[in-house]
Order: C-alpha cells, then structure tokens, then sequence
C-alpha cells in the first residue's frame, strides 16, 4: 500500500470519527423527531375534531436544535467535550459536570464510523465510488443501531439509501448494471412484503414492518437482484440464532421479538466486505449445503 493510499485512508478515518459523532446524534434523536411529529399530528387530530386551534406544546426537536445536554443534569457540552472518542476518554466516560456516565456505543460508533470509511477508501480509493460506499456504510450502520433501540426504520434514511444505490448505479459507481439494481429493489420490497401479508393473513399478527421492505429494497438497489437471496439467508439465520440465544436468557422484549433491520444491515455489510458470492458460498455452508 503505497503513501497515496495510507493518506487517503487516514483522511476518511478522520473524517468517519467526525461523521460517527453526527451518527449518534442521528441515532438518538431521530425517532424521537418522529415520535414528537406523530404526537403533534394527533394533537391536530383532535383540535381539528374540536374546533378548536391548534398551539405547540413543545419546541420542535431537529438534528441541530436543541444544544446537546446531559440527559441527567442537563449540563450543554461544548466542543472540548465532544472530540470524536478523544473527549470520551479523557472524561473517563462521564459526564463533566454530574459525573453520570456516558454509554461506550459513542465512541464505538465513532470508531466503527472511521474503521468503515478507511476500508471503503482503501478498497476504491479516493474516488467517488468509495465516497458513495462511505455513504451506505454510515446510513446502514445508524439504521441498524435505530431498528435495534427502537424497532423503527425511518424512512428518512432507508428512501435516500434506495434512490442512492439507484443513482450510485447509474452512474457507474457500484459493480451491478442499472437494470439489476431496479430489479433488486423491486424484487427486494415485494418479497418482503409478500411475506408480511402472508404471515399476517394466516396468524393475524405483523411478523415485521414496512421499514424493513424498504431497507432490503435499498440492499437490493445497491448489490442488485442476484444478493438477494444470500443477504436475506444470513439475516434469517443469523436473525434466528439471535433470537433463540435471547430467548434461553429470558432477555427478549415485551412481546418476544426482536427487530430484523440490523440482522439486515449486517448482511449488507457483509456483501459490501465479501461480495455477494462468497457471502452465498458461506451461508451455504453454514447450512451445510
């Protein structure tokens, strides 16, 4: 690996530390922008229902908007405390105000943010194509980190995800022609979706969400209709042995289920190391097959 190379990858590791600590903002007040609109939609609802006019009752939550506090003692962090895993340490993982501490998944966020962009450019180089894959690391690993905590897959992320890959295909930026890629998020959504409806026709229940069409349709956008069956195998699978792990620890939640997304998104990644071949080869032998 010539100098170029390192170069260019410790620069997209800065820049991934930087972007990993704008993820975990993504992560944690994204579903609560989305729980605080359809609360505000209800409350419309019912004012409309009433004739009555409709006042805020909070201030609108954004990405940027309000400061970051400390959720125990509210104390703003400012930018010394908010250096990419730098601050973490330093502050021993605690709040410098309070002392409350400050869960780890920050700075692993951070790191694996910075681990992915460094590989992707390494991979692709300093080109377009490994910026784009920068792109689908970033927005797949806050996906499956939002599905984990909260079983929401927004679609501010898994639509742009999708119409990404299609562009990124059609500009020549990923190894699949358009026509896979259109294919594969059709194929993608439609099978998921299938099943869904299939499922709940025979036991009334909702075996997942319409997140997670979406999410495999993007999948299919970006590795074409070909990875479909390999990516969904290992989700399952791995999925499934999760699950059962979870169970004989008595640590599933209320309802006993656990979100698909991240099991999803780490056949995603998989691909994305592996390629969608030697990923189909593997799950195949892990099924003894």
């Amino acid at each position: 690996m010539d100098f170029s190379v390192w170069s260019g990858a410790a620069l997209a590791a800065l820049l991934g530390l930087l972007i990993g600590s704008f993820l975990n903002v993504v992560i944690h007040r994204l579903p609560r922008m989305m729980e605080q609109q359809w609360d505000a939609e209800c409350a419309q609802h019912r004012a409309a229902q009433a004739g009555e006019a409709y006042t805020p009752t909070a201030l609108a939550l954004t990405l940027s908007k309000p400061r970051s506090r400390c959720p125990h003692c509210a104390h703003p962090i400012g930018w010394l405390e908010n250096i990419p895993v730098l601050s973490w340490l330093y502050l021993r993982g605690q709040c410098a105000h309070c002392h409350a501490a400050i869960g780890i998944r920050y700075p692993l966020v951070e790191v694996a943010t910075a681990g992915l962009f460094a590989w992707c450019i390494t991979r692709w180089g300093f080109t377009p194509t490994g910026w784009a894959w920068c792109g689908f690391s970033a927005t797949l690993l806050a996906l499956a980190l939002i599905d984990w905590d909260t079983t929401y897959l927004p679609d501010d992320l898994t639509l742009p995800l999708l119409w990404a890959g299609l562009l990124a295909t059609t500009l020549g930026w990923t190894s699949v022609t358009l026509g896979d890629a259109v294919w594969g998020a059709s194929i993608g959504y439609l099978s998921l979706w299938s099943i869904y409806w299939v499922f709940k026709l025979i036991t009334g229940k909702e075996g997942m969400g319409y997140g997670d069409f979406k999410l495999f349709a993007a999948l299919g956008a970006w590795f074409g209709w070909q990875a479909l069956v390999p990516m969904i195998l290992m989700a399952s699978v791995i999925g499934a042995v999760i699950g059962i792990a979870l169970k004989l620890r008595s640590s599933l939640r209320e309802g006993g289920y656990i979100p698909f997304g991240p099991f999803l998104a780490g056949a995603g990644f998989t691909a994305m190391f592996f390629g969608p071949e030697r990923l189909l080869r593997a799950v195949l032998t892990a099924l003894g097959l």
